[in-house]
């Protein structure tokens, strides 16, 4: 129990952690639940990431390099975007805070476009920035008036492809953001943790990063590569933006089994190529036999997970499916949207006919 005279900031004592999907979001987590709350490659990782870890078992009672510099290396070339310039962390959650942390402060004018990643509006709000957000379900649609919103001297959170609603935005439409936010003196946080997992479309703009110094994108290697469990993920910018970030993360934030396997991943030849096949396959399966049934429309999303739109109640819906041994993401806590929405991820054959079924049945 706190004492009386400790006095916690607003900013912390108002924090509430944001609630996401997968399997210990559920009371009574169990191996035979079938999770599509969480949208991970379907493929899982590559062979190459199991055989990396089991090969360096052996390090780890050894500290490991806290500037994660061989996968820096790697990153660098897998990237084409120089070493000064990349930073990594403990999944892409701890770059979000940490990128909130050191440049953005009390009353920081913020503007998300919601329905959204919750982590950008906690991490805002935790550095006490002042929070504005911008109702769409599909950006390109509202960019002019979008981007007439935009705050001086502030910060814009954007992800892209959307979570949870799959949009996707061009680099034209991209870029005109990032200069018209650049006039205004005014960040731009793109989040591109799904850019690699859409089929057919090659919208990045992480080499915009050598050019637009108002730019800072953030890339997950566990959604691409399925790493969810061992946390990694890495941000590019300026190199003045990257120096600051790699200046306050906490010493060691990246295991040493994390920076080997991240370095495995990337350097698997025709992984994500046979992943997005996989996608755009199973994508169009999912979109075409749910909206067969009464009660679900599906968004037209681009990349690994469909938004859904239910005539049933969300919250309702997840437990129907949990006795079927079925978890979906109930989308009833993204900010802008209510309780008929329900998110699920794109996954294996069998498995998303597993899903269909079950659907119907309700």
């Amino acid at each position: 129990m706190l004492s009386s005279s400790v006095k916690l900031d607003s900013t912390i004592s108002s924090h509430k952690p944001v609630s996401h999907g997968g399997l210990y979001s559920i009371a009574n987590p169990s191996p035979e639940i079938l999770d599509f709350s969480s949208n991970i490659n379907p493929l899982g990782p590559s062979p190459s990431v199991f055989k990396t870890i089991k090969n360096h078992l052996n390090t780890l009672q050894i500290y490991p390099d806290p500037e994660s510099l061989d996968l820096r290396k790697n990153l660098q070339r897998y990237t084409k975007i120089p070493l000064s310039q990349i930073v990594v962390g403990n999944g892409a959650t701890e770059i979000i805070y940490n990128f909130c942390k050191a440049f953005l402060s009390l009353k920081t004018p913020v503007l998300i476009p919601i329905p959204t990643f919750g982590e950008y509006e906690a991490g805002a709000k935790l550095a006490g920035a002042k929070v504005k957000f911008f109702k769409t379900m599909n950006l390109k649609k509202d960019i002019d008036n979008f981007i007439s919103k935009l705050p001086n001297n502030g910060c814009v959170f954007i992800c892209n492809p959307n979570n949870p609603t799959g949009y996707i935005l061009s680099k034209n439409y991209l870029k005109k953001i990032v200069i018209a936010a650049n006039k205004k003196n005014t960040l731009v946080f793109l989040d591109e943790c799904f850019i690699e997992l859409v089929p057919g479309y090659n919208e990045s703009i992480i080499t915009f990063v050598k050019k637009l110094n108002n730019l800072f994108i953030l890339r997950s290697l566990t959604k691409s590569y399925g790493l969810a469990g061992i946390r990694i993920g890495y941000g590019v910018g300026t190199k003045k933006l990257v120096s600051i970030l790699n200046q306050i993360k906490i010493p060691w934030n990246v295991s040493g089994l994390a920076q080997h396997a991240a370095s495995a991943a990337i350097s698997t030849p025709n992984y994500l190529d046979n992943t997005k096949k996989m996608i755009q396959t199973e994508s169009k399966y999912l979109k075409k036999n749910i909206s067969k049934l009464a009660n679900f429309y599906c968004y037209d999303s681009v990349t690994n997970f469909i938004l859904i739109k239910s005539k049933l109640s969300s919250s309702k819906l997840k437990q129907k499916l949990l006795k079927k041994k079925i978890l979906i993401r109930d989308c009833s806590n993204f900010r802008g949207l209510n309780n008929n929405y329900i998110r699920v991820a794109v996954k294996t054959r069998k498995e998303n006919q597993r899903l269909v079924q079950a659907l119907g049945e309700i």
